[in-house]
């Protein structure tokens, strides 16, 4: 299946948009060349292997998979391995692992470096119920001791890097991102990052970059801001009220898999990514529908791909009525025909 990937993928040739060697400052993660310091956050059901890929190929720092429990993780359960899977020659991706118990992190640890991680983040970030009703995610930051235990259990388990992301506190009243990331150092961790909400804002409200600063201000490792950065203004602005080393693009990268790239080549003068239009955005969709198809098998796979096909031609405009044939079909032979007239403003929908 991998091989498979691989080939449709590189289907849609981005040379291009590389970004490696060309930036003017590079951010260092232990023996690791972030270059630019532009990294994809993870995105449950989103930052998948085909997206990963894809993103890569545009050009970013790195990129972080889906959030992955650790138990379940190292368990086998159905798909949370697949959440996990890199390909075995891309550099600079993450494997964001989450969990509340140190013996499942080390565990879950050990078998993601084994299957090809180069890094291994920790999820101390995520506001959903579901994950912070189990003790897990953004939770853990009301119960630091504990936290640091899971951290440490990673650290030794492992000898590739172990990075960190988080919020600000889990509340107004419970700030302590600058006391977590100072501790998290002494432990190992070799690099944090900070969405600029406490737990309790979920996404709610804008990110206050300017308090990502005292986090800076408590750590000598990297720190790399993140929260409602969508395009180059914001990840300027995100870098001066900050002060952090680099910065994480999540949302905002939904339907623009170049957009890193763009960041990457107006902050830092990598070479500017070919963002493709007309034939060439039918070709990379169809590319990336298609590799979602091999790596999730086709029933799947075509449920899966339905958020990215609609982000696509959100941005491209599409017609509502060819938009809602393309996302309610069932024939993915059909929805690569119809991806073929989604970009043209006249295209009506097949009887």
């Amino acid at each position: 299946m991998a091989a498979d990937l691989l080939f449709i993928c590189a289907q849609f040739d981005i040379t291009a948009a590389t970004a490696q060697g060309l930036s003017t400052l590079t951010l260092q993660l232990a023996d690791k060349d972030l270059n630019p310091p532009v990294l994809l956050a993870p995105m449950a059901g989103i930052t998948d292997r085909p997206f990963r890929d894809l993103v890569m190929r545009f050009g970013a720092g790195m990129v972080v998979s889906e959030m992955v429990a650790s138990q379940e993780m190292v368990q086998a359960k159905p798909g949370v391995r697949e959440r996990a899977e890199l390909s075995a020659d891309v550099e600079n991706t993450a494997v964001q692992l989450a969990g509340r118990e140190a013996h499942w992190m080390a565990e879950a640890a050990r078998q993601v470096a084994d299957r090809g991680a180069r890094v291994i983040d920790i999820n101390m970030g995520c506001p959903a119920k579901k994950v912070t009703n189990g003790y897990s995610g953004s939770a853990l930051l009301k119960t630091p001791d504990h936290a640091l235990t899971l951290i440490e259990a990673v650290v030794e388990a492992v000898d590739v890097p172990v990075t960190l992301k988080t919020r600000l506190g889990w509340d107004d009243a419970l700030l302590n991102a600058p006391d977590v990331a100072r501790r998290a150092q002494e432990a190992g961790i070799r690099m944090v990052t900070i969405h600029g909400r406490t737990r309790c804002q979920f996404y709610k409200g804008q990110a206050d970059w300017n308090a990502i600063r005292a986090v800076k201000e408590a750590v000598s490792i990297p720190v790399i801001a993140n929260g409602d950065i969508v395009d180059t203004g914001t990840a300027r602005t995100a870098l001066d009220q900050s002060g952090a080393d680099g910065v994480m693009v999540g949302r905002g990268a939904q339907g623009k898999p170049w957009l890193l790239a763009q960041i990457c080549h107006d902050l830092y003068g990598a070479a500017a990514p070919d963002i493709p239009t007309g034939d060439d955005l039918i070709d990379m969709m169809c590319a990336h529908y298609q590799a979602m198809l091999v790596f999730y098998g086709s029933d799947l796979g075509l449920r899966v791909a339905r958020k990215h096909l609609g982000w696509y031609m959100d941005e491209a405009g599409t017609s509502p009525a060819l938009r809602r044939a393309v996302l309610t079909s069932r024939d993915t032979d059909e929805v690569l025909r119809l991806l073929g007239d989604a970009l043209s403003a006249d295209a009506e929908v097949a009887a």
